[in-house]
């Protein structure tokens, strides 16, 4: 066990506990993937450390928005990014056995069984953008969909999100990096995307970073001898060790647009970090690469915590992480402020903390 990535990973937790009650987590009162994320990365180091009070904080959040007759209200339904926080019920229903944790499940599920979808057969990201595949989609319904899958026997939810993962990689890969644009219109239509492939210009760390992340999550849940696990398991490779090779060699981080990092106004993100150590740190532990690349984990772990953690009166301080973004240009994603605390930034802290956690 990587102790010290455990005890980083309690302290952004307690600090998080102390700062925010959990129906006051921001947006508040909104089944959000904001809170989502850090609540995910909560329960992740919850699997590993066992301490009840993060299993209580995550479903206390969720019972401040789901009442008991299950319906949940206060959510986006126009955008995939919302669904996220489903997860989060599959571990409170197994607990718990509320019925109102399934109900929320089969609502949420359904409404995805409908997406709207490209001539492809990608999922539109939201409604109001209509054709466009963003890699963020495969992080936010993914996991939920296997999950669902599981736990119901439901073969078509099994299919969906390797279905997903396969059309990014084919339309939204880069030839030369190898690295996945950020959007893909299949109509074509949007100001800045190419008019012949539909891509839109840059690598966006953080989706590049839910790309790899949700591939490997996909993964855990197909049979090793499968087609499809085979099929997403070269992609891993290729794309997540295109993204290792984008590794600033003296800061050993990544950048807002990974492929850029030569660029004087390019700048170090912490979000991506994350989630790029995260994603090969479980790529070791699932056998994708060899030890060989632990000493790459270790030493991005260091400088995460050396150049973006601060501890000040006993609380974690996360910054130099990206606030949200949609569809940009180069510049555009580099004049994205950033903050302290994100709950996107702590999400993805979390996530790699539990992850090392389980490292030799």
């Amino acid at each position: 066990m990587n102790k010290k990535a455990l005890e980083y990973g309690k302290l952004a937790c307690d600090t998080m506990m102390r700062k925010f009650k959990a129906e006051d987590l921001p947006p508040k009162g909104g089944f959000h993937y904001h809170a989502g994320v850090f609540l995910a990365g909560m329960m992740d180091v919850y699997s590993v450390c066992g301490d009840e009070k993060y299993f209580n904080y995550a479903k206390g959040w969720v019972d401040s928005i789901i009442p008991e007759t299950a319906v949940i209200t206060r959510y986006c339904k126009g955008t995939l990014d919302d669904h996220m926080a489903g997860i989060l019920l599959f571990p409170l229903f197994e607990k718990t056995g509320e019925e109102r944790y399934e109900w929320a499940i089969h609502q949420l599920v359904n409404e995805i069984r409908n997406w709207l979808r490209n001539e492809y057969g990608g999922y539109w990201h939201m409604e109001s953008k209509p054709h466009q595949m963003w890699l963020d989609s495969l992080y936010m319904v993914s996991e939920l969909q296997m999950l669902y899958a599981t736990k119901y026997n439901d073969e078509y939810f099994k299919k969906q999100p390797v279905q997903q993962a396969l059309l990014m990689y084919e339309h939204m890969q880069d030839p030369k990096t190898k690295l996945l644009r950020h959007v893909w219109d299949a109509s074509r239509e949007i100001t800045l995307c190419d008019k012949e492939t539909g891509l839109t210009p840059e690598v966006w760390g953080r989706a590049m970073g839910w790309y790899v992340v949700s591939v490997l999550d996909i993964m855990e849940y197909l049979d090793k001898d499968s087609d499809d696990y085979k099929k997403l398991a070269e992609i891993e490779k290729e794309v997540l060790g295109a993204v290792l090779g984008f590794r600033d060699k003296e800061k050993k981080l990544w950048y807002q647009v990974v492929d850029k990092g030569d660029r004087p106004d390019n700048w170090v993100e912490a979000s991506c970090s994350c989630l790029f150590t995260y994603a090969a740190a479980k790529a070791v532990r699932m056998g994708l690469f060899d030890e060989s690349v632990l000493e790459l984990i270790s030493e991005s772990l260091d400088a995460i915590i050396d150049n973006f953690v601060e501890v000040k009166d006993g609380d974690l301080l996360l910054s130099g992480v990206c606030i949200g973004t949609g569809i940009n240009d180069y510049a555009g994603y580099i004049a994205r402020p950033t903050s302290t605390n994100d709950l996107h930034g702590m999400g993805a802290f979390l996530l790699m903390c539990g992850e090392l956690a389980l490292a030799k």
